[in-house]
């Protein structure tokens, strides 16, 4: 009887540790979702996963993931409805898809356990960036990517410019739009910036952000990055 109640004791402790059969040492955000996906599309910027929810199928969209595979279970919490979405590369037009920028492999942290979290490296919720084959020519005022990661503590809280080819941009998020650029220079295993702006820019565009240096900035919900371009003016490069 002992063992018995040892072992009800057990399961119950373990259970207290699981949210929807993840097992986590923090709180979860209320509007966590848990998924596992169903089929995968693979497009040139983006991902689209046929995922299910407590019985409910439907499509989301993440930045091009090549490690995705049926069976994957991620989580999110924030995302943005498309309805009637065409997709040129795949020839087809969704009737609904969630377009989501903070995939995770874990649980989503509730706001309070935010700063515990993103301390953790292996509990990084934001999507895996893919480097891409780009060469983009500086133009003049501008610096590298290379040189921006090289020199961070110089750049912090000075307007700089940047250059480079636009490969994923999410809208609305935050009251912001969010840009990550290229320019094909590389610091250790930085390769690309982000870039918070009220424009609107296109994948593959090559752009000129102008904008403020933050270190070290964390947004909360796992939203944290060691370099970023803040509050950007955007100019197409060719204008130049």
């Amino acid at each position: 009887m002992r063992i018995l109640t040892i072992a009800v004791i057990s399961l119950f402790l373990l259970a207290s540790c699981e949210q929807g059969g993840s097992k986590v040492s923090y709180k979860v955000d209320p509007n966590d979702h848990e998924v596992r996906v169903k089929e995968v599309l693979q497009a040139s910027a983006y991902t689209y996963l046929l995922v299910k929810e407590n019985g409910d199928e439907y499509w989301i969209a993440v930045s091009r993931m090549d490690n995705a595979a049926e069976g994957n279970v991620f989580h999110y919490n924030k995302s943005m409805e498309m309805k009637n979405f065409t997709s040129k590369d795949l020839s087809r037009t969704f009737d609904k898809v969630l377009f989501i920028d903070n995939l995770s492999s874990a649980p989503i942290p509730a706001a309070s356990e935010t700063a515990v979290v993103t301390q953790q490296p292996h509990q990084n919720i934001k999507p895996v960036l893919e480097k891409k084959e780009v060469k983009v020519e500086q133009r003049e005022g501008t610096i590298s990517i290379a040189e921006l990661y090289n020199n961070s503590a110089k750049y912090e809280n000075q307007m700089v410019k940047v250059v480079g080819e636009v490969t994923k941009f999410n809208t609305g998020i935050m009251k912001k739009n969010w840009a990550h650029i290229q320019d094909g220079t590389v610091s250790g295993s930085n390769f690309d910036l982000t870039v918070t702006t009220l424009e609107v820019v296109n994948l593959g565009d090559v752009v000129i952000f102008e904008g403020k240096i933050s270190l070290k900035k964390d947004f909360g919900a796992g939203y944290y990055y060691e370099v970023i371009l803040e509050d950007a003016k955007a100019t197409n490069a060719s204008m130049h």
